[in-house]
């Protein structure tokens, strides 16, 4: 495998714009003991969002999930399982960007790290959630993954 390319998404915004792209991401469903879901608020829509986000060049969709969940979260995770791959969504930013998300979905358990208590540059604040009460999301297919977990896992 050729090395990744960190700050590819960037480069490919340098080039094409605000041009609606089609973008490979990853989240991961975290349960406490209550069957809650964690989320974290974002930054840069200031909505709740899974945990996970865009592959890097050259990344796996479970290299990215693992990057990103620690880069979200504070947390080391491995994956239980995959759980279903999400083809159907589109993510519009606040700065006028706009991508077609294909995203893979996993069932994760924590093996390390702490969560979050200061906010980032991705993530403002975490949160475990129950599924029949969840906060404003980040898009449709945010909402589509919770519900798939909800009724499968």
């Amino acid at each position: 495998m050729k090395m990744m390319t960190y700050g590819y998404i960037k480069m490919i915004r340098e080039l094409v714009g605000h041009t609606p792209i089609i973008l490979n991401c990853t989240g991961g469903i975290l349960l406490n003991d209550k069957r809650e879901v964690l989320l974290n608020l974002r930054t840069d829509t200031h909505n709740w969002s899974l945990p996970g986000g865009y592959l890097e060049y050259g990344e796996t969709f479970a290299q990215g999930l693992v990057r990103e969940y620690k880069e979200d979260s504070g947390l080391d995770v491995r994956i239980v399982r995959p759980l279903k791959l999400f083809d159907k969504g589109e993510t519009k930013y606040p700065n006028g960007d706009v991508a077609q998300t294909i995203a893979m979905l996993y069932l994760v358990a924590p093996v390390g790290g702490s969560l979050l208590t200061q906010a980032t540059d991705e993530t403002l604040g975490l949160k475990f959630w129950p599924f029949d009460d969840l906060p404003p999301l980040l898009n449709q297919q945010n909402a589509d993954m919770l519900a798939y977990a909800a009724a499968n896992v």
